[in-house]
C-alpha cells in the first residue's frame, strides 16, 4: 500500500471514529486546512514535472474528494443525531394534566361576587343602582340625614376628616352610602327605588371591624309605600340571597337618627359545629337595620313628607359575604392573599344570574 492510501485510509478512520461536530472539523482541518497532511501534498505538485504532476496530481485530487465526502457524510450523521438528542429532551409529556387556561385561574373576589348578587337581587325586584362620591361633605353625612350637633358620629374619633378650609368646613370620607339616598332625592322626583352599594370608612379597627368595608343601602318613596313593603323585600331579599325557599325574620324596634320608626332584622338560623345555616333552626342573627325615612330627611332633601313617605335599608357586603361563604376573619377580606382567593373567590365567567343560580 502506497503512502497516499495508508494516509487517507487512517483519514477516513477518525472521521469514522468522531464522536461530535468539533471532532469531526478537527480532522477536516489535519486532512484539508492549509497545513493539513492532504493540503501538504498538493502544494508539492508545483515542484513536480508535468509527467508526475499528470500522475500524482490526479491520485492526490481524488484522495481529496474521498476525505471530503467522507467528512460531508459524518456531518450529516452527527448533525441528525444531535437533532434526535435535542429532540428527545424537549419532548412533552402529555399525561400531564392539561394548564388551566388564563380565564380559569383568575378569581373573582368574594366581596365583587356578593356585590353582583345583591345588585342582580334587586335589579329583579325593579331597583335601580346609584353611586356617589367617597368624599363627602358634612351637610350631606349628618346634617340631611337627621344627625344633631354633638352626635359622636360627628366627632374625631369615629370619622375621617380633612383639615378644615378657609371658611371652616370639614370634607369626610363618608362613614356610610346614605349620603347617595340624599344626593338622589336632591336630584330626582320621587317615585324613587334605588339601591346604593359602595365603599364606607370609620376609625375602627379590630378582629370584627376595618377601618374601610362595603354597605349596600336601600330606599323607596312613594306616596302609598309602607312597612309591609319593606318586610316583604327584605324578606325575598333574603331568601335569594341565601338561595334557600322560606326563611323567618323578626324585626325588633331600634333607633336611627334618619329613620322613624326604626327597626333591627335577625333572620332564622342554626348554628351546628362552626356552621351558619339559614332558613332552618331555632337561633336568631342580627342582619340589618331598617325603618321609615324620618320627615326631616324627606324635608331636608326637597320632598314634601305630608305627601310623600318611604323607607330605607342598610347591611354590610363585608358581612354578609362571609356569612353566606364561611369565612370566619374580616381582616381576610382584604389581604390580598392569592391562596384565599383562589379558594373563596369564583371563576370569572361565571356570572351569578336567578334562573342559573348566584353562586353555582
Amino acid at each position: 500500500m502506497s503512502d497516499l492510501e495508508a494516509l487517507v485510509k487512517t483519514i477516513l478512520e477518525q472521521i469514522a471514529a468522531a464522536g461530535d461536530e468539533a471532532a469531526l472539523e478537527a480532522v477536516r482541518v489535519a486532512a484539508l486546512g492549509k497545513k493539513g497532511s492532504i493540503s501538504a501534498l498538493l502544494a508539492t505538485l508545483g515542484k513536480m514535472s508535468p509527467d508526475e504532476r499528470k500522475t500524482q496530481g490526479a491520485a492526490i485530487n481524488l484522495a481529496k474528494d474521498k476525505v471530503t465526502e467522507a467528512l460531508t457524510a459524518k456531518r450529516d450523521v452527527l448533525k441528525s443525531a444531535a437533532l434526535d438528542a435535542r429532540l428527545a429532551s424537549e419532548t412533552i409529556d402529555v399525561t400531564l394534566p392539561l394548564r388551566d387556561a388564563p380565564a380559569e385561574t383568575g378569581r373573582i373576589h368574594p366581596l365583587s361576587q356578593v356585590w353582583d348578587e345583591l345588585t342582580t337581587i334587586f335589579a329583579d325586584m325593579g331597583f335601580s343602582v346609584a353611586e356617589g362620591p367617597d368624599i363627602e361633605t358634612d351637610d350631606y353625612n349628618f346634617t340631611k340625614l337627621n344627625f344633631p350637633e354633638g352626635h359622636p358620629a360627628r366627632e374625631m374619633h369615629d370619622t375621617f376628616f380633612f383639615n378644615p378650609k378657609s371658611d371652616g368646613s370639614r370634607m369626610l370620607l363618608r362613614t356610610h352610602t346614605s349620603p347617595v339616598q340624599v344626593r338622589t332625592m336632591l336630584s330626582q322626583k320621587p317615585p324613587i327605588r334605588v339601591i346604593c352599594p359602595g365603599r364606607t370608612y370609620r376609625i375602627d379597627s379590630d378582629a370584627t371591624h376595618t377601618p374601610q368595608f362595603h354597605q349596600v343601602e336601600g330606599l323607596v318613596i312613594d306616596k302609598s309605600s309602607h312597612l309591609g313593603h319593606l318586610k316583604w323585600i327584605l324578606h325575598e331579599f333574603c331568601k335569594a340571597f341565601f338561595e334557600v325557599d322560606h326563611i323567618n325574620m323578626r324585626f325588633r324596634p331600634s333607633f336611627f337618627p334618619f329613620t322613624e320608626p326604626s327597626l333591627e332584622v335577625d333572620i332564622q338560623c342554626r348554628r351546628d359545629k362552626g356552621e351558619i345555616r339559614f332558613g332552618e333552626g331555632e337561633d336568631w342573627l342580627e342582619i340589618l337595620g331598617c325603618g321609615m325615612v324620618h320627615p326631616n330627611v324627606l324635608r331636608a332633601c326637597g320632598i314634601d313628607p305630608d305627601v310623600y313617605q318611604g323607607f330605607a335599608w342598610g347591611m354590610g357586603i363585608d358581612r354578609i359575604a362571609m356569612l353566606k361563604y364561611g369565612m370566619s376573619d374580616l381582616r381576610q377580606l382584604f389581604d390580598s392573599d392569592v391562596r384565599w382567593l383562589s379558594h373563596y373567590g369564583f371563576k370569572p365567567l361565571e356570572t351569578p344570574t336567578l334562573a342559573g343560580g348566584l353562586s353555582t
